[in-house]
């Protein structure tokens, strides 16, 4: 199985590219460790990365949107707010269950997921297609 960064995947603005490759090599990080029995430490290492990652990485994306008048700006934060909240949620859960059971790695694994198919391949390919029009 495993999670692999393809090139239709880029937006053509390098630092958010590269940014978007760090995910998908955490994730498959995440899914390997899953394989290995060892889902509940990666999901730990996991989660502290995301709670860096967000701010840095949604900060450069809406930066990028808000110079180029990106028309879906709005829309798109909102939906990286619903991301930081999940990922909140699930943290929250985690230390007030006492640490990682198997549901918090299905539910990151899900969460991962559908972020990548929904928003990523989707919506963040929307920016690219827009910058190439009107750059």
């Amino acid at each position: 199985m495993g999670i692999k960064w393809r090139e239709e995947l880029a937006i053509g603005v390098e630092e958010i590219d590269n940014q978007h490759k760090e995910l998908l090599e955490r994730f498959d990080l995440l899914l390997t460790a899953c394989k290995q029995g060892k889902g509940s430490e990666e999901l730990l290492y996991l989660i502290d990365f995301l709670d860096t990652y967000v701010v840095s990485h949604f900060g450069d994306e809406e930066k990028l949107q808000r110079q180029h008048n990106f028309p879906d700006y709005e829309k798109h934060h909102l939906e990286h707010e619903a991301f930081i909240a999940r990922v909140k949620e699930l943290k929250d859960r985690m230390y007030s269950e006492g640490g990682v059971h198997i549901d918090h790695v299905l539910d990151a694994n899900k969460m991962l997921l559908d972020w990548l198919l929904r928003h990523v391949t989707v919506k963040d390919r929307e920016i690219g297609r827009y910058l190439q029009k009107h750059s």
